[in-house]
């Protein structure tokens, strides 16, 4: 029996997308990223369908966003039945936003007692780079190369990639940046194995030469988002954490990506039992619905007084409600167990596919979070940026869709909903091994 779940009738766009696209460009700047020429109807768990009826298997979870699957019914009906009573209110009470709250909190670990919903994962950035300069009352952060917190400026200045900077300069003062364990491009040639993090050296050196005295505390992705889904090495973070505390400095960890469910526990904190001072939160958080969060210890995010945080969107009721639903999805479904299982079984088969493939000179990634860097060659290491945009298409012609990230522009995102399946695993990772074929 065919459980094939994809289906592409023709050559991308369709003639309906292509309608669409001509008339996105008259009227809409192209500043976006590269994407495959597919204009989205519906989407439905892990299937997306087009404008044209061409159904795919989704691997970007529209940018780790739709954690729950796209369009989860209990989702949808929660909003629905929101909608009809109330859209906006700025900062008075509502009843739904109370309720967001306590799911939020009960979900995060006991230390982190305290939040605050805003609406996009630059806001919050922003919101804990106050706080942990308010807290301190000193303005230096440190944070790591490859980084990407957002657009805004102090996200931007936070963040290590070029992208977000080029041609707007200057970034605010007080950005100390230093190397992220980036092991398969390591900039001291340094061996993993052997190295005892050698990286983490650094940030003493580079501290001591760039402070000016006004530590106030230091932001990280516990992988490298953008930068590539770079994963330190195993124990990397706590001790980083160490590091911080022997410096009375404040710990924010930026998890708006790795967050609910998607590297295989509830938060990618608990893989090491971190105890950051505040945690950002996004995407996955309203599975769809723009929110956004930050939470912290009640005598680190209390510094902040009444008036002194407030977001025209945060916390409305629509995005309360989602925040409210899905943390029940989560835990009703067990979506972080499937992450760690279907993880395991798609990480298995990209191992097997890096071995055949002369272009794939890396895959790593944890739960359903992973990363296939694209090479020109495997003894090089020579990114191949143009080969991933490629890829992008030809993998959209057989029924998967897939985005690239990565310092330079050539690692494939994997990262489907956590709801993803078995069978759809498989499906789509027939797909993406025949798609780097017809390279």
């Amino acid at each position: 029996m065919n459980t094939k779940v994809t289906s592409v009738k023709g050559p991308l766009p369709g003639p309906k997308s292509n309608d669409l696209f001509a008339r996105w460009s008259r009227v809409e700047a192209q500043c976006a990223g590269y994407q495959a020429k597919v204009a989205w109807d519906h989407a439905l768990g892990v299937l997306v369908t087009d404008v044209d009826g061409n159904k795919f298997i989704d691997w970007t979870s529209g940018v780790l966003v739709t954690n729950v699957g796209h369009c989860h019914p209990d989702l949808v009906k929660a909003v629905q039945e929101v909608a009809t009573k109330l859209l906006n209110n700025y900062e008075c009470l509502h009843p739904w936003r109370v309720e967001a709250a306590e799911k939020l909190i009960s979900v995060l670990p006991p230390h982190l007692d305290r939040c605050f919903f805003l609406t996009t994962g630059s806001e919050v950035t922003e919101s804990a780079i106050r706080i942990m300069k308010r807290k301190t009352g000193k303005f230096e952060i440190i944070s790591f190369y490859g980084g990407f917190h957002g657009r805004t400026s102090a996200a931007a200045t936070a963040g290590g990639l070029s992208g977000p900077k080029k041609g707007y300069g200057p970034m605010l003062p007080g950005a100390i940046r230093v190397p992220f364990p980036y092991c398969y491009r390591c900039p001291f040639k340094a061996d993993p194995a052997t190295c005892d993090m050698l990286c983490l050296d650094y940030v003493d050196d580079s501290v001591r030469a760039n402070s000016t005295g006004s530590l106030a505390g230091l932001i990280v992705e516990p992988y490298l988002g953008a930068g590539g889904f770079i994963f330190p090495p195993q124990g990397w973070l706590k001790r980083l954490e160490q590091w911080l505390r022997g410096r009375g400095l404040l710990f924010t960890l930026d998890e708006v990506q790795s967050g609910y469910g998607r590297t295989g526990k509830f938060w990618a904190m608990q893989w090491e039992e971190l105890a950051p001072d505040l945690v950002t939160i996004g995407k996955g958080i309203g599975s769809g619905v723009p929110a956004s969060a930050v939470a912290g210890r009640a005598e680190v995010i209390g510094t902040l007084g009444h008036g002194e945080m407030s977001s025209t969107m945060g916390g409305n009721p629509l995005a309360s409600a989602a925040v409210a639903v899905v943390v029940d999805i989560m835990k009703r479904e067990h979506l972080a167990e499937n992450a760690l299982r279907i993880g395991k079984l798609m990480m298995a088969r990209l191992l097997e596919i890096k071995e055949k493939s002369p272009y794939v000179g890396d895959v790593r990634g944890m739960g359903l979070v992973m990363g296939v860097e694209l090479v020109k060659d495997k003894k090089s290491k020579e990114p191949a940026p143009d080969l991933t945009r490629k890829l992008i298409d030809v993998a959209a012609e057989n029924g998967l869709l897939i985005g690239s990230v990565g310092i330079f522009g050539n690692v494939i995102r994997v990262a489907p909903p956590l709801v993803i399946t078995e069978a759809e695993a498989h499906e789509s990772l027939d797909i993406f091994e025949k798609a780097l074929s017809l390279l």
